[in-house]
């Protein structure tokens, strides 16, 4: 790598984590976040560990593990936003730790830099670093788990074997069992590609599944503890609803065919081709280019340097773009694999007209984004806040340091495409986000009932969206349909 590249790929990479970092504390602003943080407190409260509820009923819609992370959380530093976001975004470096040494172990150092900017300034992680579901934790998990399967493939050691075990294992009891789909699919297109299909069946995998299932007991006793054991209790509408064979079968399967108990509209086939336009901004055109450039030279007989970030990342977007039920959200969990498939494309030496379109790909962003951000500040009249004008000073400090810098078009365009997203998210983080947040009126409601005259009473609500007033209330909340 040229050395006068390192430092600018490290400046970018700091204000990439302070921007990713910059929602840290904010107030929820989406219902989900607030629904997990609610379960998650509820479970404080409640001094439990297995089952999980919401307005003091079971709740049944997702696996254990992000609560059980949030928990100790709370446990440790008390109940606050700040806290439900710590361990997701813990993961979040996780995923960047891992997807560094995954590229530098099959590439260069200097496509790990591009790889880990990739994914530190892709739109909907650094949204999700703010706006926290489950994709956080995913991403750690899962190139964590690709990363030591990939060690373990090449030389048994039992610490690769173990970890990729338990991240295997966590992203289950994270998501469902699906996320195999990205993590084993990863090692099947090894295999496959490099004409070694037979060692699927060497024993060292069959001992991987073995201490995946063995990992997971937690989650099946966990369901066990909460449904099996009380066929009464009503569930989805219904009794006698097990939790296992939910966890196992129904909120993934069902999901898929859209068929369960929570559905959705009939899902397009190309739903993420769009969608992927400004999840993976701004490098979904140039994702797109490495998938073509990369399933070509497949067809043309040409090596790639590996497999594994291919294989996974399109096998499980393939499933989730068959799927009836979509979320935009879903893909973050493979932008790790993204990240490091599309990372080679932005440094290469393509021919005339790669560099054209990689040249477009990214100048089309940036104009877009500088654009977009323009028009929120005059539309949303926000003023110049201290953090809009830091944002400002920093931005144009960074693009003078880049310019003054490189002189390579296809490093220099990749550096601003950085720095216009990291100054387009830190405005939103710290500007936009809080004028949003000014409308939440669960939050003021319960500001407003945790005041000292309402001290032992007992509140309730109508809506079972109603999760900031959940999480926000220093009182119980019951739901009257």
């Amino acid at each position: 790598m040229k050395e006068n590249h390192r430092p600018l790929y490290l400046l970018l990479f700091v204000l990439a984590l302070v921007v990713n970092f910059s929602g840290f504390n904010l107030d929820f602003f989406t219902d989900d976040p607030a629904l997990y943080a609610s379960i998650s407190k509820n479970l404080v409260h409640r001094h439990e560990f297995w089952q999980l509820f919401t307005y003091n009923q079971d709740w049944l819609d997702k696996p254990h593990f992000p609560f059980w992370a949030a928990m100790i959380s709370f446990k440790i530093f008390g109940v606050s936003v700040w806290a439900y976001r710590l361990p997701a975004l813990l993961c979040f470096l996780m995923s960047l730790l891992y997807t560094w040494l995954f590229d530098k172990k099959h590439y260069c150092e200097e496509t790990a830099w591009i790889a880990i900017l990739i994914l530190a300034t892709a739109q909907h992680v650094l949204m999700s670093n703010t706006d926290v579901r489950a994709e956080p934790y995913l991403m750690g998990l899962v190139i964590g788990a690709v990363y030591h399967l990939s060690r373990l493939h090449e030389r048994y050691t039992l610490f690769d074997l173990l970890l990729a075990a338990l991240f295997t294992a966590c992203a289950i009891m994270t998501k469902g069992i699906f996320v195999i789909v990205a993590i084993y699919g990863a090692l099947l297109g090894q295999l496959i590609f490099q004409g070694k299909l037979r060692e699927v069946f060497q024993w060292r995998w069959l001992l991987l599944f073995i201490l995946t299932a063995i990992f997971i007991l937690p989650e099946i006793y966990a369901l066990y503890v909460q449904f099996d054991t009380h066929p009464e209790k009503t569930v989805f509408h219904r009794h006698n609803v097990s939790g296992i064979r939910w966890f196992l079968w129904d909120s993934q399967f069902g999901r898929f065919v859209n068929k369960g108990a929570i559905t959705r509209q009939s899902g397009d086939i190309f739903f993420y081709v769009h969608t992927l336009l400004w999840a993976f901004a701004p490098w979904c055109l140039l994702f797109y280019y490495a998938i073509f450039r990369n399933i070509r030279n497949i067809i043309r007989g040409k090596k790639l340097t590996e497999y594994y970030s291919l294989s996974g990342g399109l096998l499980l977007l393939i499933l989730f773009s068959l799927s009836r039920f979509q979320l935009p959200f879903y893909t973050n969990t493979i932008f790790p694999l993204f990240a490091i498939v599309t990372a080679p494309v932005c440094i290469e030496q393509l021919n005339k007209a790669g560099t054209l379109f990689r040249q477009i790909g990214l100048w089309i962003y940036i104009i877009a984004l500088l654009i977009a951000i323009i028009v929120i500040q005059c539309i949303a009249e926000t003023g110049c806040t201290a953090y809009f004008i830091a944002d400002l000073v920093f931005f144009t400090m960074t693009v003078v340091v880049i310019f003054r810098r490189t002189g390579m078009p296809n490093i220099r365009a990749f550096l601003l495409v950085c720095a216009v997203m990291l100054f387009a998210n830190f405005y939103l983080n710290t500007v936009f986000y809080k004028l949003v947040i000014s409308y939440r009126g669960q939050i003021k409601a319960a500001d407003f009932t945790n005041e000292s005259p309402f001290e032992g009473y007992h509140f309730y609500t109508l809506r079972t969206e109603n999760n900031s007033f959940q999480f926000y209330s220093k009182h119980p909340i019951d739901y009257v349909p």
